[in-house]
């Protein structure tokens, strides 16, 4: 039985994405505009090419030859007319085939390319490959690690990126006037808060066969669009002179995480704040009962002391009272901290280049707000450390989120190294800024509590840092090194076989 549906609705399509609200449109009954648009549509005429119309008139050519020629003549005469005339059609004929199927075929790419629902791209990387093809010549095969130490050279290669083209769904989700907007410099799009050029560079050294990523790009008016990119990458130096990117808008759905990260966050926040509420109300009831039977017990030491004949017995008891409470109360304050003290961490075989990548990508927002970029340089084959994940994570963004906060005030470009490699049976992870250094006065007492360098700063930051990383057996240290810049170095010991494989 076909549903049924009340005049004036309107029937949703149910869609997983957001922002997805189904457009305002006429009456069901209406002819969809793919009709209308086919409707007097002039049918497909028969158009002969030049190199077909010489055939076709060869052709001609030779049925009047053979009627002028061979009145009277052998039958093989006009068999061998007749052969010509044929082989002249047929090419004519294959010949058109050929023509019409490549006209199709380029009529279809094209269509695909313009008529598509999703952003496509053509770019020309083949400034890109001569680069990357020149440093594997030259003997460098660590590519993340080459344009790490050099993001200058990095920015360099993405100004020779070139846009070629773009289809009108691009035009349109970007909200620009026409194609020219965009045709020119990748730079152009790409702003310098971009973690994903790299990743392209890596891609390629790597002889990657596809590459996706999740970025963001700017429009004609400024504004950022977020969006997941895929490509297929080249198989041949030639290859780089097209290469075909698909673009897809998840600004929406980025904005959907957002909020309900903030949602979480804010209920975590009401439970605590809740939480600490019912425990500020029990100590101070457990602790407000001793103190108070303190002051009475010496209260009344004071009273039979003063008395015109101190009883001095009485005046004892009362202080052997007020020592009691004394000490309850000392109890009650160590249960107290006891209970709020951090429990051990849980320690895992933790992979720290992989939970350094993972800090990069949660400061996203702090890198975008500063215009900062963030170069990730790890060594391959890294041992695993004993460590906790969470813990772990969180001083390595307390660490890159000081580093380009430190930069706020310089010029662009500003760039945060962050170097991950093994060192005498540990594992390091330095964070490099390039900002105005540590104040000597401050460095130290830098990791003790309420020590900042920056004026708003609380100071509990990189405490707890030191806390953290000390608690898990590693160590937390500030470069003595001499200014601009400042480099942090987090360095933890490598896991033994036998924990690694007890943890697992």
């Amino acid at each position: 039985m076909e549903d049924r549906i009340p005049e004036g609705a309107t029937k949703r399509v149910f869609s997983l994405w957001p922002g997805t609200a189904p457009p305002e449109r006429p009456e069901l009954t209406a002819l969809p505009a793919w009709v209308r648009n086919s409707e007097g549509r002039p049918r497909r005429s028969f158009v002969l090419g030049p190199a077909e119309s010489v055939l076709v008139a060869a052709a001609v050519v030779a049925v009047a030859g053979m009627m002028t020629t061979t009145p009277g003549a052998p039958w093989i005469a006009r068999a061998w007319w007749l052969v010509l005339i044929a082989l002249l059609v047929a090419a004519a004929v294959a010949l058109h085939v050929r023509h019409r199927s490549a006209r199709d075929e380029a009529a279809w790419r094209d269509a695909l390319f313009e008529r598509s629902g999703i952003s496509l791209w053509r770019e020309d990387w083949t400034p890109v490959g001569d680069a990357i093809l020149a440093l594997k010549k030259a003997g460098v095969h660590d590519i993340q690690a080459h344009f790490a130490a050099r993001p200058a050279d990095a920015r360099a290669l993405r100004r020779q990126v070139m846009v070629k083209d773009v289809n009108a769904f691009t035009v349109e989700m970007m909200g620009a006037q026409s194609k020219a907007d965009f045709i020119g410099s990748l730079d152009r799009i790409l702003p310098d808060s971009d973690q994903t050029f790299d990743q392209w560079l890596i891609a390629f050294g790597r002889g990657d066969a596809f590459y996706r990523s999740e970025t963001h790009i700017v429009r004609p008016d400024g504004t950022h669009l977020d969006c997941l990119f895929t490509a297929a990458l080249p198989n041949s130096l030639e290859g780089f002179r097209d290469i075909l990117v698909t673009a897809l808008d998840i600004t929406d759905y980025k904005a959907l995480q957002a909020r309900l990260v903030s949602a979480q966050t804010e209920a975590a926040r009401a439970s605590r704040i809740t939480t600490v509420g019912a425990l500020t109300a029990s100590i101070a009831h457990e602790v407000n009962t001793p103190v108070a039977s303190i002051l009475a017990n010496v209260q009344a030491a004071l009273r039979w002391l003063r008395r015109p004949e101190p009883n001095l017995s009485e005046a004892e008891q009362a202080l052997d009272r007020a020592v009691a409470d004394a000490s309850r109360t000392t109890q009650v304050v160590g249960r107290t901290r006891d209970f709020l003290s951090a429990s051990p961490p849980t320690v895992q075989p933790l992979d720290m280049a992989e939970t350094a990548r993972i800090a990069a990508i949660l400061i996203d927002r702090e890198l975008r707000l500063h215009d900062t970029s963030i170069h990730l340089d790890a060594a391959s084959d890294l041992p695993p450390v004993m460590a906790d994940p969470i813990q772990m994570q969180q001083v390595l963004v307390n660490l890159m989120i000081n580093a380009v906060q430190a930069m706020r005030y310089q010029p662009v470009p500003r760039d945060v190294r962050v170097l991950v490699r093994e060192a005498g049976g540990a594992v390091q992870v330095s964070v490099t800024d390039g900002g105005p250094g540590v104040d000597p006065a401050v460095r130290p007492r830098l990791f003790e509590p309420f020590a900042s360098s920056r004026k708003d700063g609380m100071g509990m930051g990189l405490a707890i840092c030191r806390t953290s990383v000390e608690a898990m057996g590693g160590r937390i240290w500030l470069d003595d090194g001499p200014s601009p810049g400042a480099t942090f170095h987090v360095s933890l010991p490598a896991a033994q076989p036998d924990q690694a494989t007890s943890a697992s």
